[in-house]
């Protein structure tokens, strides 16, 4: 598969394909994270992405040989009691068991615990502009009658979201990335920009934790495993840049007003707190990468 072939082919994918292709790749976890009201259609969108003419339609089989090796999957926000799971269940595991539980906990306001984001490796905000293509497709099925057991059937072309067809990833495919992810070049000045990024976030005022040795490896593992997916084979600042927004989102731990370092030197407390209101980890974020000279 020539990298240009490669790039037209995840062009054609919707953000949660793209989100689930990332996660295969880098045999990873992922947090996906949408509005409380879409919750329920998230949820048939990732099934349908997977099972019927869905463009992973045809990695039933791959998935389920990938507990024998060691690769995780896509996880859905993850609550206290499903931080008891163990991380080496296979995929198909997860996406058929863990999903309902998750977003039934995702609507009632839990949270993931802290322990349990480290080993998350991304995260994915799901807007309700982006939309549901797949479930939206298959409502259109039905609703020109066309339900039967031949609009469903499972095959290699699946329809893009522009009315076209497209080749369903399959594993040889996934295998090929893969690969391809552990022959990407990084150069010393990538990795000096990576190790900057981290440092800044580390000592961001508003930062209280998060920036963890294992966030890091995630963050060195995710800009290899963009470049292949974007057709390249080395990586460029601009792939840096979003695998930190991609690693630390959902890592951050935000600081509260009382423990604002700056109190120590005679800020006031309720300027303090009026400063931090509005911080949350994906401005941090863009702080940082603001203040760290990119590689030319």
């Amino acid at each position: 598969m020539h990298p240009s072939e490669v790039a037209e082919r995840v062009a054609e994918l919707s953000d949660l394909e793209l989100a689930l292709l990332l996660s295969f790749v880098a045999k990873e976890h992922c947090l996906i994270q949408t509005e409380a009201k879409a919750l329920d259609s998230l949820q048939q969108e990732l099934q349908l992405v997977r099972r019927d003419n869905g463009p992973f339609s045809l990695l039933a089989e791959f998935l389920h040989r990938l507990q024998q090796m060691s690769m995780a999957a896509l996880t859905l926000s993850l609550s206290a009691t499903a931080g008891q799971v163990p991380m080496s269940f296979p995929p198909v595991y997860i996406l058929d068991q863990m999903w309902p539980q998750a977003f039934e906990k995702a609507a009632k306001g839990s949270t993931v615990p802290g322990h349990v984001k480290d080993h998350i490796c991304f995260f994915h905000c799901h807007h309700l502009d982006d939309g549901f293509v797949n479930l939206e497709t298959a409502s259109e099925w039905i609703e020109d009658d066309q339900s039967s057991s031949s609009s469903v059937i499972r095959k290699s072309v699946v329809q893009s979201p522009e009315g076209g067809t497209r080749r369903a990833f399959q594993e040889t495919d996934i295998r090929y990335l893969i690969e391809k992810s552990r022959r990407v070049k990084v150069t010393a000045e990538i990795k000096c920009y990576l190790q900057n990024i981290v440092t800044f976030l580390r000592v961001h005022r508003a930062v209280d934790g998060g920036i963890t040795p294992r966030a890091t490896k995630s963050f060195d593992t995710m800009i290899k495993c963009l470049a292949p997916l974007h057709g390249l084979e080395y990586v460029t600042p601009a792939l840096v840049a979003i695998a930190a927004r991609k690693i630390y989102p959902h890592r951050i731990a935000p600081t509260t007003p009382e423990r604002d370092w700056s109190l120590q030197y005679g800020s006031d407390l309720a300027a303090v707190r009026v400063h931090l209101q509005e911080v949350t980890p994906e401005s941090i974020i863009e702080d940082v990468l603001a203040a760290v000279e990119a590689p030319l």
